[in-house]
C-alpha cells in the first residue's frame, strides 16, 4: 500500500528545500545526514527548523525528509522552516492560522543586494581622495 506524503518547497535568500513528511516517529533527514550531524553544535539553527513541528504540535507524528541546496547554513535553516510550514498545511488546513500568525508561511523576500557598475560592492564606492 502506497505511504502518505505531504511535499512543501521552502526558499530563503538563495536556499531552496524541498521538504517529504511522512508518518512516522520525528526524525529530521536533511539531505541524507541526520539533522544533529549536519548543522553540527548551532543549537539555534535545529531550533529554528523545529520551530513548525513545535508550534503546531506534531513533533513525533512525522519523519521529515529534506533535500536543500543553495545559500548558507542559516539560509538553508529558514529554507527548511518554510518548507516544514507547507508541508504541514498540505497534511491538515486547519493549522492555517497558527502557522501565519507565527510568520513561518511568509516567504522572507531579504536578498543579496546587486553590485553596481562603478562601485566595488553593492554601495561600496572606491576610496576618495582630494589629491
Amino acid at each position: 500500500m502506497a505511504q502518505v506524503q505531504y511535499y512543501g518547497t521552502g526558499r530563503r535568500k538563495h536556499s531552496v528545500a524541498r521538504v517529504r513528511l511522512v508518518p512516522g516517529e520525528g526524525r529530521i533527514v536533511i539531505n541524507k545526514r541526520d539533522m544533529d550531524t549536519y548543522f553540527g553544535g548551532l543549537n539555534t539553527l535545529k531550533l529554528i527548523v523545529k520551530q513548525p513541528l513545535e508550534l503546531t504540535e506534531t513533533l513525533g507524528r512525522y519523519d521529515v525528509l529534506v533535500n536543500v541546496s543553495g545559500g548558507g547554513t542559516t539560509g538553508q535553516a529558514g529554507a527548511i522552516r518554510h518548507g516544514i510550514s507547507r508541508a504541514l498545511l498540505k497534511a491538515d488546513p486547519e493549522l492555517r492560522g497558527a502557522l501565519k500568525r507565527a510568520g513561518f508561511l511568509t516567504r522572507d523576500p531579504r536578498m543579496k543586494e546587486r553590485k553596481k557598475y562603478g562601485l566595488k560592492a553593492a554601495r561600496r564606492a572606491p576610496q576618495f581622495s582630494k589629491r
